[in-house]
C-alpha cells in the first residue's frame, strides 16, 4: 500500500556535515522498514520526509566529480570561510550557503513512482513552476539536470541545481535552489563541471531580496501537488 503522506521539516541554518549524517540517519530507518517489510512480510507503510534546511558556506563534490573544479586550496577555504566535502550523490561539484533552499526529499520511491528520470524531472517542475509565481520564466537545458534560465540562448544560466542518491527506491540528497545566495562563491568552483554557463538567483533576476520563508512555501506547495502528497502532523 502506498504511503503518500510526508513528514516536512525545516531544519532551518545547519552545518552541512550534521544535516548529512541526519539525513543518513533517515534514509537507513526508511530502508530498514522496507527490508523488515520484506522479511516479516508486515506490509507497514513506509515513512517520507521533505526537509528544507541552509547551510553555511560549503562545497560538496558528488561520486563522478572531479576535485580540480574546486579552485580554492585549504587556505583559501579558510578565508572563505567556507567547507568542502566529497559526498555520495550523483553531480559534479557545487555550492550551498545561506539564502539558497536546500531541499532533502527522502522519499521511498515504491509510494510514488519508481523511475528516478521522471523523479528528477517532477523536482525540476516543481522549481519551475514556483519561479513562474514571481514571474520569472524557467525551464530545462538539454542533456543537464537542473533548472535553467534562458537555457535555448547564449545567455543559458542556471538557478537550481540538483544531485540525488537512490537506493532501494528511497531517495536522499537532491536540490540546490538560489533565492537570495551569494553568487560569488560560485567563481570557486566550475559548477556542476560546467565551464561555459552562468549561475544566477531569484534576487539577482528580480533586484530585489526575497523573503525566503515565503518562496519556501510557495515551492513546498508546488512540490506536494506534483507528487500528490499529503504532509502529516
Amino acid at each position: 500500500m502506498q504511503n503518500k503522506k510526508v513528514n516536512f521539516q525545516d531544519w532551518g541554518l545547519v552545518d552541512y556535515q550534521e544535516a548529512w549524517d541526519r539525513q543518513e540517519a533517515i534514509f537507513a530507518e526508511i530502508v530498514g522498514q522496507k527490508t523488515a517489510n520484506r522479511t516479516r512480510d508486515t506490509g507497514s507503510p513506509t515513512d517520507n520526509y521533505l526537509i528544507f534546511v541552509e547551510h553555511p558556506h560549503v562545497y560538496t563534490l558528488g561520486k563522478s566529480g572531479k576535485p580540480e573544479n574546486l579552485l580554492l586550496d585549504e587556505q583559501a577555504l579558510e578565508e572563505k570561510h567556507a567547507s568542502f566535502y566529497k559526498i555520495n550523490r550523483g553531480g559534479d561539484i557545487t555550492y550551498h550557503g545561506p539564502g539558497q533552499i536546500v531541499g532533502y526529499p527522502i522519499l521511498d520511491l515504491d509510494n510514488f513512482f519508481t523511475d528516478i528520470h521522471l523523479y528528477l524531472r517532477t523536482l525540476e517542475e516543481a522549481v519551475i513552476q514556483t519561479l513562474g509565481e514571481y514571474g520569472i520564466k524557467a525551464g530545462r537545458y538539454p542533456g543537464y539536470t537542473g533548472v535553467w534560465l534562458d537555457a535555448d540562448n547564449s545567455n543559458a544560466r542556471k538557478i537550481c541545481a540538483m544531485g540525488v542518491r537512490c537506493s532501494r527506491w528511497v531517495t536522499m540528497h537532491g536540490f540546490a535552489f538560489n533565492v537570495n545566495a551569494d553568487l560569488s562563491y560560485f567563481g570557486n568552483i566550475v559548477p556542476c563541471g560546467i565551464d561555459d554557463k552562468d549561475v544566477t538567483s531569484m534576487e539577482r533576476e528580480l533586484e530585489r531580496r526575497l523573503d525566503i520563508r515565503e518562496v519556501k512555501e510557495v515551492l513546498k506547495g508546488k512540490i506536494a501537488a506534483l507528487f500528490e502528497m499529503e504532509f502529516a502532523g
